[in-house]
Order: structure tokens, then C-alpha cells, then sequence
């Protein structure tokens, strides 16, 4: 039970976090390297978790989020989704405001 303490620690405590396979410089999978392209593009900071290194974040963050796949962003304690929907999100102009408010908190 402490892994999952541990994922609802750093997600209460980074307002935007991104799980990942790798990091945004290296990422190891066509998904995870999309989803961090995009977040950069939004201008802000943000923490990412590799699920590579942390394989019992990667086996238990699923329980946790009730999502089966990674990457995964969390905005402000929320599961926004995955790498589609964060796409998604930046095209249509949703992600970018969401990721500016939760960066000035």
C-alpha cells in the first residue's frame, strides 16, 4: 500500500507531473515523447516520473489512476489522460490555459 501513498504524494505535491517511459530529453517511446513535446510547447515547467526507473510506480499507477496505459498527466491532483488526449487537448487550445493556471498556483 505505500507505493500507492507514494504516487498520491507526488501528485498532490507537483502541480503538473507527466509519469513517463524515459524523460522529456530521452524518452524511450514514441507516446511519452509526444506527451512531453506538448508540454513544452505549452512554455511551462513541469515534473516528470520515469516509470522505467520506478518499476513499481510503472505496475501500480494504473490501480491508482484507473488508466492502463502511459503516459500520464496529471494537472493539479487530476488525471488529464494520455498521450492522444493531451494532444488532442493542445490542438484544440484546452491544454495550454489549464497548464498556464496550474503553474501560476
Amino acid at each position: 500500500m505505500e507505493i500507492l501513498e507514494e504516487i498520491k504524494a507526488q501528485v498532490e505535491e507537483n502541480p503538473i507531473l507527466l509519469y513517463m517511459k524515459g524523460s522529456p530529453d530521452a524518452p524511450q517511446c514514441g507516446f511519452s515523447s509526444q506527451a512531453s513535446q506538448v508540454l513544452m510547447a505549452c512554455g511551462e515547467r513541469f515534473a516528470y516520473i520515469d516509470i522505467l526507473a520506478n518499476p513499481e510506480i510503472r505496475a501500480n499507477l494504473p490501480e491508482f489512476s484507473e488508466w492502463p496505459t502511459f503516459p500520464q498527466l496529471f494537472i493539479n491532483g487530476e488525471l488529464v489522460g494520455g498521450c492522444d488526449i493531451i494532444t488532442e487537448m493542445y490542438q484544440s487550445g484546452e491544454l495550454e490555459p489549464m497548464i498556464k493556471g496550474a503553474s501560476a498556483e
